[in-house]
């Protein structure tokens, strides 16, 4: 803690009483040579409007009425201020943002408090403290003696302007990155520099490495980075399989997508001689090779988590590791960090065994191919595997006891399906539509899901530092909200701020299964519930009804597995003594870990989501005057979303909802309204669109009613 934050704590602490300069330096015993450096500190932490002076002059914290934020712009110019360590959200009004731009940390002076009619505070920024962007990505326009840089990411809501000596070469209409030099203010547009000219949009690639730069993706490894990779061996180090246990006999498999490259895990079921059944977990043991705070662990730790961008993946670690050493490829010797469970025939653990071991997989199966085995469907795929048929009939045998194990407690089935997108050799989307699960996805699901609770139980039990993957309860008001629509389909979660259960969820979810509403009623409840998130406090998971759970499973794309690797094998080399000073230590990195985890896996999924409404818009651009049957996914006051079969999502305003009139949005019970006749559009509702645009640089689709 820097001395700022000391003096700012001192004033926060309830002992404290109000003083002037003086008071406070006798009281701190200041030497005379550091008291300028006080007042300097007072001063700033006065223009940071933390502290104020009263009337008698003495320094007091700022009033609750002034709160730190980030601001999240909307497209039509408003916005909202998300408070610092809190869920609260302050409106800013358009004339009130004092020229912010999307996520840009900034000082908020409360206006007005929330009323009967609206549940939001007022705000106005009073000052911006710190700049969210400095570079945006955009499409250059050149207008002969200057330019402009129009930003994709429309929140920004600021063309850039670029004097003709800063445009270092760019031409009309191609996507640039441009560093910006001057803030907008008192109605002026923002000031820029092209830094980057990364093509035009219509070239192979061009649109999702715009997205890449929009992110400020670390996209290549450093050098210094691949250099330690390639210091590795391509194969296991025999000296070390001594002090492992050697499971290369035994019928091991990987279970994953066909395009798949970084392998995690491996799995193995036996049925025991006392009825019981036998599942063995095999992870990737990463944290042999990436060795705490090597070049390799902090830019692991950097990146946070791989990302899937469809055409491409940004990985966590270099290929050499990803896809080589680290991935359990078949055939090939690998080290493993392992859990083996006892479970009972009722899907209880009853006992777990954690340890080293060193693995040869027998088979890379595919979800396609075990469930084909499965189902027996496919002649030619069961004499492939003709030997291993009893393993995966075993496998699923057990799956369908810990699946329904979990249904009992109350494990939240959100069924809603990923979209599976086709691109040609160019990167182009060709076909969009439900990503098809299988049962042998469901193998798998619930073979990990046991060994993340196992460990997780395990470790909170011994009051190890640790990564927790956390899912809160959600709050009483979204429940209402979501109960407002349920009622249009006769459901209605029940329960109390201190007695909601996820069965109240589950019970719902089991009832729509098969029935238009399913996916919209799904969709709801996903938007109801908290988002998941690390913590190095557990705090249980209530999507899936658990107590204990953490992410053990892929330390190859997920950092927070990586850590929790490493503290497991600390314990494990310890006879599961650590010392206290080696806990406390961890413990203090675990809190790092936890946040920055959180914060790379955010910004992962919506680079992931643009990219997928990205392509979806790509795919419609030629599908302009066709009409399709939709559902209405989403009620606003400014018109309903529509989701197509194949996933598709396009926005239906005011004015193309057709009959003619002018349409009412009823808060209460979220449905539009017609002045003239009365029609109504509610969630569920099946209606028929025309397609009217598709914009893949906004990754926006816009639809009329037919």
């Amino acid at each position: 803690m820097d001395r700022k934050e000391k003096i700012l704590e001192f004033i926060k602490d309830k002992e404290y009483v109000p003083m002037k300069l003086k008071e406070m330096v006798q009281v701190l015993m200041v030497p005379k040579e550091e008291q300028d450096e006080l007042r300097s500190i007072l001063d700033e932490l006065e223009a940071d409007y933390k502290i104020r002076k009263n009337r008698k002059n003495k320094y007091i914290l700022m009033d609750e009425l002034y709160v730190e934020g980030e601001f999240s712009a909307n497209q039509r110019g408003f916005g909202f201020v998300k408070i610092k360590d809190s869920d609260e959200e302050i409106h800013i009004s358009m004339e009130n943002t004092k020229n912010a731009l999307n996520g840009d940390t900034v000082l908020v002076k409360v206006i007005e408090e929330e009323n009967n009619n609206n549940k939001t505070k007022e705000g106005k920024i009073i000052k911006i403290l710190k700049r969210g962007i400095d570079r945006v990505v955009g499409t250059f326009k050149n207008s002969r003696n200057f330019g402009f840089v129009i930003p994709d990411d429309k929140k920004i809501g600021t063309d850039i302007f670029i004097s003709k000596k800063k445009f270092k070469g760019a031409k009309d209409n191609e996507k640039v990155v441009v560093k910006i030099t001057k803030y907008p203010e008192r109605g002026k547009n923002a000031e820029g520099e092209i830094v980057e000219i990364i093509g035009n949009m219509n070239q192979a690639g061009v649109d999702m490495l715009c997205l890449i730069k929009e992110y400020n993706l670390p996209y290549e490894f450093p050098e210094f980075v691949l250099e330690e990779a390639n210091e590795i061996r391509e194969e296991i180090e025999k000296k070390d399989i001594p002090n492992r246990v050697d499971l290369r006999d035994k019928d091991i498999f990987t279970i994953d997508g066909e395009d798949a490259k970084d392998l995690d895990d491996a799995v193995l079921v036996e049925k025991l001689e006392n009825g019981n059944y036998k599942l063995g977990v095999y992870i990737a043991d990463v944290s042999y090779y990436v060795k705490e705070n090597s070049k390799l662990d902090k830019e692991a730790l950097l990146r946070g988590t791989s990302i899937y961008m469809l055409d491409r993946v940004i990985p966590m670690l270099p290929k050499r590791l990803s896809n080589g050493i680290c991935s359990l490829n078949a055939g090939e010797d690998r080290f493993t960090l392992s859990i083996e469970m006892e479970i009972d025939p009722n899907g209880k653990v009853i006992d777990s065994n954690i340890f080293k071991a060193v693995i040869n997989v027998k088979e890379r199966m595919s979800y396609t191919d075990v469930n084909k085995i499965l189902e027996n469907s496919d002649k030619a795929v069961c004499k492939k595997y003709e030997k291993y048929i009893d393993n995966f009939k075993l496998m699923e045998e057990l799956a369908k006891i810990l699946e329904k194990r979990r249904q009992i407690a109350g494990s939240l089935d959100l069924d809603i399906p990923e979209s599976k997108i086709v691109l040609d050799e160019l990167g182009k989307a060709i076909s969009v539509g439900k990503y098809e699960l299988t049962f042998a996805n469901t193998i798998i699901e619930q073979f990990m899901l046991t060994a993340n609770e196992t460990i997780a139980e395990k470790f909170y039990w011994l009051e190890a530092p640790f990564v927790y993957r956390v899912h809160e309860v959600p709050e009483m008001e979204k429940i209402a909200e979501l109960n407002k629509f349920l009622y249009n389909f006769g459901y209605k979660i029940r329960g109390s701020k201190d007695n909601i259960h996820p069965k109240e969820f589950a019970k719902i979810l089991e009832e729509i299964k098969g029935k238009p509403e399913e996916m919209v009623v799904s969709t709801l409840i996903l938007r109801t519930l908290k988002i998941a998130k690390y913590e190095s406090e557990n705090k249980g998971h209530f999507g899936i009804s658990s107590k204990f759970y953490c992410h053990f499973t892929s330390p190859i794309r997920r950092y927070p597995d990586l850590f929790i690797h490493r503290i497991i094998s600390r314990y494990l080399e310890n006879g599961y003594n650590l010392k206290e000073k080696d806990k406390e230590e961890y413990q203090k990195i675990a809190e790092i870990v936890a946040d920055k985890s959180s914060e790379r896996e955010k910004i992962a999924k919506k680079v992931e989501r643009d990219s997928v409404d990205l392509k979806k818009a790509e795919f419609m651009m030629d599908k302009i005057g066709e009409e399709y049957d939709g559902i209405v996914s989403s009620v606003t006051n400014f018109g309903i979303f529509v989701e197509l079969e194949n996933t598709v999502e396009g926005l239906v305003r005011f004015e193309n909802l057709g009959e003619n009139e002018y349409f009412n949005y009823d808060d209460e019970r979220k449905i539009l309204v017609g002045e003239r006749t009365g029609k109504t559009y509610k969630l569920g509702d099946k209606v028929k669109i025309k397609v009217i645009d598709a914009n893949k640089e906004t990754r926006k689709i816009a639809f009329e009613i037919v």
